[in-house]
């Protein structure tokens, strides 16, 4: 695998356009292949999911959607029949102007909940489309369906003879529960479906669903592969390293990304039951408030992530003598750390990345997590959110 950040797979077009859901800067998306192509999408388990989530849901064991269809600044959830028809709505023409099928398009929509589109700056939106879009675009279309991220977050790397794009979106309501927030990868390889499903669902797993800013999963959740298969066939363990790759880049950039971040927390847990208790106690450890903050002040208090995996009282297994605790390869604990270590491990949480090991002790189960520290800005962010 290469990054070639100048590549884009064959057959896959985008545009990007202002619907007046932002005030200014493009709030709409639109990657479409131009042949028929295999998909697999994973969705949010919200039980608040939105229209646009269900439109996907409903079409996406067909496996056979040519892309994506976004609008940003505006999720379109408890919005009722009115937000339904809406969605179906935009779907409908995005289709209509692309000349494809409305099912072969997964739609996906993002921000303020509770507020139903404006229906009537979008349609004259809509209507100023074109097919053929230009060639894909996947910084434009990557900025285009940001809210409150303060970047765009794209990747472009080649697998033999195929080219595989992902972007993605998201810095806050993020602990994701079978889905990703909003992210997209579009690539030129042949890869069958039901192949293409499960090695999405196995890198999905070990990536975005082990992210987590702030313990909220998302109304809007979707992730979503396309392959149109115009590159010929890839080998199939190359191509889910670099779609894995890919993936993993693109959770680093969310996590250093999340709202009012100043770090991106690694927590790697080793010496588990099994990867399942791995991840749990990664999640219990990550998602801590007090580690979190402890993180963002430098402040090597190891207490707070024995208390994180402590609280997982269910996990009679893990003893606390066995339990070995890291500030990157500082040991922190069951050893008693001296004044010279601690200001070490201080140094290593003033860092941009700061990483932390948990060793259980129990077997061989492993699995790491991502996130990022909580700040004031944090607050100020979500406090004046929609105002």
């Amino acid at each position: 695998m290469s990054v070639m950040e100048t590549m884009v797979p064959q057959g896959f077009r985008s545009v990007t356009a202002n619907m007046g859901l932002k005030d200014l800067e493009d709030d709409f998306a639109a990657v479409v292949s131009e042949v028929p192509a295999r998909s697999a999408a994973v969705f949010t388990r919200s039980r608040f999911a939105g229209p646009s989530v269900a439109l996907s849901r409903e079409d996406a064991p067909a496996q056979r959607a040519r892309g994506m269809v976004v609008l940003s600044r505006n999720a379109n959830v408890a919005t009722g029949r009115a937000g339904a028809e809406h969605a179906a709505e935009v779907r409908r023409r995005v289709a209509s102007i692309a000349g494809v099928a409305p099912g072969e398009l997964v739609i996906g929509s993002t921000g303020v909940i509770g507020r139903p589109y404006p229906m009537e700056s979008i349609r004259a939106g809509l209507a100023a489309l074109a097919w053929p879009f230009p060639e894909l675009d996947a910084a434009a279309a990557a900025r285009a369906i940001m809210t409150t991220d303060t970047r765009p977050k794209h990747i472009t790397v080649r697998c033999g003879d195929a080219v595989l794009t992902g972007i993605a979106k998201g810095v806050g309501m993020i602990e994701p529960n079978m889905a990703t927030l909003l992210t997209f990868f579009f690539t030129d390889a042949d890869i069958p479906a039901g192949e293409l499903d499960a090695l999405f669902r196995r890198v999905m797993d070990r990536t975005f669903n082990a992210l987590s800013i702030d313990t909220d999963t998302s109304t809007s959740d979707t992730a979503a592969v396309f392959a149109n298969g115009l590159a010929g066939p890839v080998d199939l363990g190359a191509f889910e390293q670099a779609l894995y790759d890919c993936a993993l880049h693109l959770v680093r950039d969310i996590a250093s990304d999340g709202e009012g971040a100043s770090k991106l927390i690694e927590v790697r847990v080793t010496g588990a039951r099994d990867d399942v208790q791995a991840k749990r106690v990664g999640k219990a450890v990550v998602n801590s408030p007090l580690v979190k903050t402890a993180v963002h002040g430098a402040d090597p208090n190891w207490g707070r992530v024995a208390m994180a995996v402590g609280k997982l009282e269910d996990e009679t297994d893990i003893e606390p003598p066995r339990v070995r605790i890291r500030f990157g390869d500082l040991v922190m604990h069951p050893e008693e750390p001296g004044d010279a270590l601690l200001a070490e491990a201080a140094r290593h949480l003033a860092g941009d990345e700061v990483v932390i090991r948990v060793d259980l002790g129990i077997a061989d189960g492993a699995f790491t997590v991502y996130g990022c520290d909580l700040t004031e800005g944090y607050v100020k962010i979500n406090a004046d959110y929609t105002t």
